[in-house]
């Protein structure tokens, strides 16, 4: 989704909660540096005054802000509840109006649930 993610994760090393802010911390630092050093990058300066004022706004943060704080966890607690929070992440775009299947959508995982030979931008582990 273009203002969000949809996460279906489990974590060997630590809590998911370590994970998640392991990734968001990651993921947060790359996305600036791309925008920053991506010279073609046409909304840059409005984009970062964003990100920048977003991290001013927070005590805990030095510099930019590109995730925010909350989320909302859900515990997969059985094999049902997983299968209909997954299925709620790959309708989210149909739900949105950007695709009318969701293996359509680019950014998705239901390419690799629906094509056994398509996969999508990410390796997925089946478990």
């Amino acid at each position: 989704m273009s203002n969000h993610a949809h996460l279906l994760a489990s974590s060997k090393i630590f809590d998911l909660s370590g994970t998640l802010r392991d990734f968001k911390k990651f993921t947060s630092k790359k996305i600036i540096e791309a925008v920053i050093k991506n010279e073609h990058e046409s909304r840059k300066e409005w984009m970062l005054e964003i990100f920048k004022r977003a991290g001013n706004e927070n005590s805990r943060n030095n510099d930019y802000q590109f995730w925010r704080q909350d989320n909302q966890p859900k515990e997969c607690y059985s094999p049902p509840f997983t299968v209909q929070k997954l299925n709620y992440i790959h309708n989210n775009p149909v739900e949105a109006g950007i695709v009318d299947k969701p293996e359509e959508y680019l950014y998705s995982s239901a390419r690799d649930y629906h094509h056994q030979n398509n996969c999508g931008l990410l390796k997925i582990a089946f478990i």
